[in-house]
Protein backbone atom coordinates (compact mmCIF):
# COMPACT_ATOMS: atom_id res chain seq x y z
CA UNK A 1 0.00 0.00 0.00
CA UNK A 2 1.51 3.26 -0.99
CA UNK A 3 0.84 6.17 1.21
CA UNK A 4 0.78 9.65 0.28
CA UNK A 5 0.42 12.48 2.45
CA UNK A 6 1.40 15.84 0.17
CA UNK A 7 -1.36 16.20 -2.28
CA UNK A 8 1.50 15.87 -4.86
CA UNK A 9 1.98 12.33 -3.98
CA UNK A 10 -1.58 11.62 -4.52
CA UNK A 11 -1.92 13.30 -7.49
CA UNK A 12 0.89 11.35 -9.10
CA UNK A 13 0.14 8.41 -7.20
CA UNK A 14 -3.58 8.89 -9.19
CA UNK A 15 -1.99 10.04 -12.33
CA UNK A 16 -0.23 6.62 -12.89
CA UNK A 17 -3.28 4.73 -12.43
CA UNK A 18 -4.99 6.80 -15.41
CA UNK A 19 -2.24 6.56 -17.64
CA UNK A 20 -2.03 2.53 -17.33
CA UNK A 21 -6.11 2.49 -17.98
CA UNK A 22 -7.07 1.64 -14.62
CA UNK A 23 -10.36 2.23 -12.88
CA UNK A 24 -9.84 4.15 -9.51
CA UNK A 25 -12.20 3.70 -6.72
CA UNK A 26 -11.89 5.94 -3.66
CA UNK A 27 -13.56 5.61 -0.40
CA UNK A 28 -12.97 9.02 1.84
CA UNK A 29 -13.23 8.57 5.53
CA UNK A 30 -12.21 10.20 8.81
CA UNK A 31 -10.84 7.15 10.16
CA UNK A 32 -11.20 5.45 13.32
CA UNK A 33 -12.16 2.74 10.70
CA UNK A 34 -14.84 0.36 11.25
CA UNK A 35 -16.53 -2.76 9.25
CA UNK A 36 -18.86 -0.30 7.87
CA UNK A 37 -16.05 1.55 6.15
CA UNK A 38 -14.45 -1.58 5.15
CA UNK A 39 -17.40 -2.72 3.51
CA UNK A 40 -17.16 0.35 1.64
CA UNK A 41 -13.19 -0.36 0.88
CA UNK A 42 -14.79 -4.29 -0.59
CA UNK A 43 -17.21 -2.52 -2.44
CA UNK A 44 -15.00 -0.63 -4.41
CA UNK A 45 -12.26 -3.34 -4.92
CA UNK A 46 -15.30 -5.00 -6.66
CA UNK A 47 -15.99 -2.01 -8.99
CA UNK A 48 -12.05 -0.82 -9.58
CA UNK A 49 -8.95 -1.98 -10.56
CA UNK A 50 -6.74 0.72 -8.21
CA UNK A 51 -8.75 1.80 -4.49
CA UNK A 52 -7.59 4.92 -2.62
CA UNK A 53 -8.65 5.54 0.86
CA UNK A 54 -8.29 9.07 2.40
CA UNK A 55 -8.48 9.51 6.24
CA UNK A 56 -8.53 13.16 7.07
CA UNK A 57 -10.20 14.37 10.32
CA UNK A 58 -11.91 17.31 8.64
CA UNK A 59 -11.96 20.40 10.83
CA UNK A 60 -14.33 22.29 8.52
CA UNK A 61 -17.28 20.52 8.98
CA UNK A 62 -16.99 20.69 13.26
CA UNK A 63 -18.77 22.98 14.98
CA UNK A 64 -17.05 25.19 17.82
CA UNK A 65 -18.61 23.61 20.21
CA UNK A 66 -18.39 19.78 18.71
CA UNK A 67 -15.97 16.85 19.42
CA UNK A 68 -13.03 17.54 16.72
CA UNK A 69 -10.54 17.72 19.67
CA UNK A 70 -11.62 14.14 20.93
CA UNK A 71 -12.44 12.68 17.82
CA UNK A 72 -10.71 9.43 17.73
CA UNK A 73 -7.52 9.22 16.04
CA UNK A 74 -6.32 5.46 15.38
CA UNK A 75 -3.81 5.95 12.16
CA UNK A 76 -1.81 3.22 12.97
CA UNK A 77 -4.67 0.59 13.33
CA UNK A 78 -6.39 2.00 10.24
CA UNK A 79 -3.47 1.52 8.31
CA UNK A 80 -3.44 -2.07 9.29
CA UNK A 81 -6.91 -2.53 8.22
CA UNK A 82 -6.49 -1.19 5.01
CA UNK A 83 -3.67 -3.05 4.27
CA UNK A 84 -5.23 -6.45 5.17
CA UNK A 85 -8.15 -5.08 2.56
CA UNK A 86 -5.06 -5.03 -0.43
CA UNK A 87 -5.93 -0.94 -0.40
CA UNK A 88 -3.61 0.42 -2.77
CA UNK A 89 -3.13 3.86 -1.78
CA UNK A 90 -3.47 6.00 1.62
CA UNK A 91 -4.01 9.35 1.25
CA UNK A 92 -3.60 11.21 4.55
CA UNK A 93 -2.76 14.66 4.13
CA UNK A 94 -2.24 17.49 6.78
CA UNK A 95 -4.99 19.97 7.95
CA UNK A 96 -2.63 23.21 6.58
CA UNK A 97 -2.68 21.87 3.09
CA UNK A 98 -6.11 21.40 2.58
CA UNK A 99 -6.71 24.48 4.06
CA UNK A 100 -3.62 27.10 3.12
CA UNK A 101 -4.00 29.71 5.66
CA UNK A 102 -6.52 32.08 4.71
CA UNK A 103 -8.70 30.53 2.70
CA UNK A 104 -12.12 32.03 2.29
CA UNK A 105 -13.98 29.62 -0.83
CA UNK A 106 -16.34 26.70 0.08
CA UNK A 107 -18.39 24.64 -1.55
CA UNK A 108 -22.42 24.88 -0.60
CA UNK A 109 -25.26 23.19 -1.86
CA UNK A 110 -27.91 25.46 -1.45
CA UNK A 111 -31.35 24.13 -0.36
CA UNK A 112 -30.49 20.72 0.80
CA UNK A 113 -27.26 21.96 3.14
CA UNK A 114 -29.92 23.31 6.18
CA UNK A 115 -31.94 20.26 6.48
CA UNK A 116 -31.54 17.20 8.86
CA UNK A 117 -28.49 17.14 10.59
CA UNK A 118 -28.00 20.57 8.23
CA UNK A 119 -30.65 22.00 10.66
CA UNK A 120 -29.04 21.31 14.16
CA UNK A 121 -25.42 21.30 12.75
CA UNK A 122 -24.97 24.65 11.00
CA UNK A 123 -22.40 24.81 8.33
CA UNK A 124 -21.61 21.16 8.64
CA UNK A 125 -22.81 20.44 5.44
CA UNK A 126 -20.93 23.20 4.18
CA UNK A 127 -17.67 21.50 5.32
CA UNK A 128 -18.58 17.82 4.04
CA UNK A 129 -19.46 19.18 0.58
CA UNK A 130 -16.16 21.45 0.34
CA UNK A 131 -13.71 18.77 1.50
CA UNK A 132 -15.12 16.03 -0.57
CA UNK A 133 -14.75 18.50 -3.76
CA UNK A 134 -11.56 19.49 -2.50
CA UNK A 135 -10.65 15.50 -2.11
CA UNK A 136 -12.18 14.67 -5.52
CA UNK A 137 -10.22 17.82 -7.48
CA UNK A 138 -7.21 15.84 -5.53
CA UNK A 139 -7.52 12.30 -6.44
CA UNK A 140 -9.88 12.40 -9.07
CA UNK A 141 -11.63 8.89 -9.21
CA UNK A 142 -13.57 7.63 -11.57
CA UNK A 143 -15.73 6.37 -8.95
CA UNK A 144 -16.35 7.08 -4.99
CA UNK A 145 -18.26 5.40 -2.68
CA UNK A 146 -20.51 6.30 0.48
CA UNK A 147 -22.55 5.07 3.27
CA UNK A 148 -25.89 4.94 3.16
CA UNK A 149 -25.91 5.90 7.31
CA UNK A 150 -25.03 9.44 6.37
CA UNK A 151 -28.17 9.54 3.85
CA UNK A 152 -28.16 13.15 3.65
CA UNK A 153 -24.74 13.47 3.28
CA UNK A 154 -24.93 11.49 0.31
CA UNK A 155 -27.82 13.44 -1.29
CA UNK A 156 -26.04 16.49 -0.77
CA UNK A 157 -22.95 14.70 -2.77
CA UNK A 158 -24.85 13.38 -5.84
CA UNK A 159 -26.18 16.88 -6.49
CA UNK A 160 -22.80 18.32 -5.79
CA UNK A 161 -21.62 16.50 -8.50
CA UNK A 162 -24.54 16.70 -11.27
CA UNK A 163 -23.97 20.57 -10.56
CA UNK A 164 -20.45 21.04 -10.90
CA UNK A 165 -20.09 18.25 -13.45
CA UNK A 166 -17.38 16.18 -11.76
CA UNK A 167 -16.82 13.05 -13.64
CA UNK A 168 -17.15 10.64 -10.83
CA UNK A 169 -20.11 8.01 -10.29
CA UNK A 170 -21.04 8.10 -6.60
CA UNK A 171 -22.09 4.81 -5.40
CA UNK A 172 -23.71 4.81 -1.82
CA UNK A 173 -23.47 1.35 0.09
CA UNK A 174 -26.09 -0.22 2.55
CA UNK A 175 -25.62 0.21 6.61
CA UNK A 176 -23.30 -2.51 8.49
CA UNK A 177 -24.88 -2.98 11.47
CA UNK A 178 -23.84 -4.38 14.90
CA UNK A 179 -25.03 -7.89 15.66
CA UNK A 180 -27.86 -6.14 17.91
CA UNK A 181 -28.76 -3.81 14.95
CA UNK A 182 -26.75 -0.71 16.15
CA UNK A 183 -25.92 1.23 12.90
CA UNK A 184 -21.97 1.43 13.20
CA UNK A 185 -20.34 5.02 13.92
CA UNK A 186 -16.69 5.65 14.62
CA UNK A 187 -18.79 7.74 17.61
CA UNK A 188 -20.07 4.81 19.03
CA UNK A 189 -16.19 4.60 20.91
CA UNK A 190 -17.71 7.36 22.99
CA UNK A 191 -20.96 5.48 24.43
CA UNK A 192 -20.26 3.77 27.88
CA UNK A 193 -22.30 0.37 28.66
CA UNK A 194 -25.25 1.88 29.67
CA UNK A 195 -25.45 4.33 26.18
CA UNK A 196 -24.65 1.65 24.45
CA UNK A 197 -27.66 -0.41 25.54
CA UNK A 198 -29.71 3.02 25.65
CA UNK A 199 -28.56 3.70 21.62
CA UNK A 200 -30.53 0.78 20.48
CA UNK A 201 -33.87 2.93 20.43
CA UNK A 202 -32.56 4.67 17.47
CA UNK A 203 -32.85 1.65 15.53
CA UNK A 204 -36.00 0.35 17.65
CA UNK A 205 -38.23 3.78 16.40
CA UNK A 206 -37.14 2.83 12.63
CA UNK A 207 -38.36 -0.73 12.61
CA UNK A 208 -41.25 0.19 14.26
CA UNK A 209 -42.45 2.76 11.84
CA UNK A 210 -40.79 0.16 9.40
CA UNK A 211 -43.33 -2.48 10.52
CA UNK A 212 -46.32 0.20 10.65
CA UNK A 213 -45.35 0.84 7.21
CA UNK A 214 -45.69 -3.22 6.06
CA UNK A 215 -49.00 -3.28 7.60
CA UNK A 216 -49.88 -0.96 5.29
CA UNK A 217 -49.77 2.57 7.24
CA UNK A 218 -48.98 5.50 4.68
CA UNK A 219 -49.74 8.39 6.81
CA UNK A 220 -46.31 10.02 7.81
CA UNK A 221 -47.88 12.18 11.19
CA UNK A 222 -48.79 8.88 12.37
CA UNK A 223 -45.74 6.70 11.05
CA UNK A 224 -43.34 9.43 12.36
CA UNK A 225 -45.58 9.20 15.99
CA UNK A 226 -45.07 5.53 15.98
CA UNK A 227 -41.72 5.89 15.66
CA UNK A 228 -41.11 9.18 18.22
CA UNK A 229 -43.36 6.92 20.89
CA UNK A 230 -40.43 4.06 20.86
CA UNK A 231 -38.33 6.95 21.53
CA UNK A 232 -39.63 7.37 24.32
CA UNK A 233 -39.95 4.72 25.85
CA UNK A 234 -35.92 5.90 26.44
CA UNK A 235 -35.91 8.60 29.18
CA UNK A 236 -32.15 9.18 28.83
CA UNK A 237 -31.96 9.79 25.16
CA UNK A 238 -32.64 13.25 23.78
CA UNK A 239 -34.46 13.41 20.42
CA UNK A 240 -32.85 15.50 17.83
CA UNK A 241 -35.28 14.91 15.19
CA UNK A 242 -37.19 11.90 13.46
CA UNK A 243 -38.05 12.46 9.96
CA UNK A 244 -39.84 11.40 6.48
CA UNK A 245 -38.20 12.82 3.71
CA UNK A 246 -38.20 12.70 -0.29
CA UNK A 247 -34.75 11.02 -0.64
CA UNK A 248 -33.45 13.00 -3.60
CA UNK A 249 -34.47 16.71 -1.58
CA UNK A 250 -34.63 16.31 1.41
CA UNK A 251 -38.17 17.58 1.69
CA UNK A 252 -41.06 15.86 4.42
CA UNK A 253 -43.08 14.26 2.98
CA UNK A 254 -47.12 14.19 3.12
CA UNK A 255 -47.87 10.88 2.89
CA UNK A 256 -46.28 7.74 1.57
CA UNK A 257 -46.45 7.19 -2.36
CA UNK A 258 -43.32 6.65 -3.63
CA UNK A 259 -40.03 6.04 -1.53
CA UNK A 260 -39.02 7.92 1.46
CA UNK A 261 -36.04 8.48 3.41
CA UNK A 262 -36.74 7.73 7.25
CA UNK A 263 -34.27 9.70 9.15
CA UNK A 264 -33.29 9.67 13.01
CA UNK A 265 -30.78 11.94 15.08
CA UNK A 266 -30.65 11.66 18.83
CA UNK A 267 -28.06 12.59 21.99
CA UNK A 268 -27.24 9.27 23.85
CA UNK A 269 -25.70 11.06 26.74
CA UNK A 270 -23.29 13.75 25.57
CA UNK A 271 -23.03 11.78 21.79
CA UNK A 272 -25.22 12.63 18.93
CA UNK A 273 -26.00 9.26 16.42
CA UNK A 274 -27.86 9.02 13.52
CA UNK A 275 -29.56 6.04 11.50
CA UNK A 276 -31.82 5.65 9.21
CA UNK A 277 -34.25 3.37 6.37
CA UNK A 278 -35.34 3.33 3.25
CA UNK A 279 -39.20 2.81 2.91
CA UNK A 280 -39.58 0.61 1.10
CA UNK A 281 -36.71 -0.88 1.44
CA UNK A 282 -34.42 -1.50 -1.41
CA UNK A 283 -34.81 -5.39 -2.55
Amino acid sequence: MKICNPIDDMRAASRAARQAGKRLGFVPTMGALHEGHLSLVRAAKAKCDVVAVSIFVNPLQFGPSEDLAKYPRTFERDRELLETEAVDILFAPAPEEMYPAGAVTYVTVEGLSEKLCGRSRPGHFRGVSTVVAKLFHIVEPDAAFFGQKDAAQATIIRRMVRDLNLPVEIVVCPIVREPDGLAMSSRNAYLNPQERTSALVLNRSLTETKNRFAQGERNVANLIDAGKQVLAQEPTVRLDYFEIVNPATLDPLPVLTNSALVAVAAFVGNTRLIDNILLPEPM
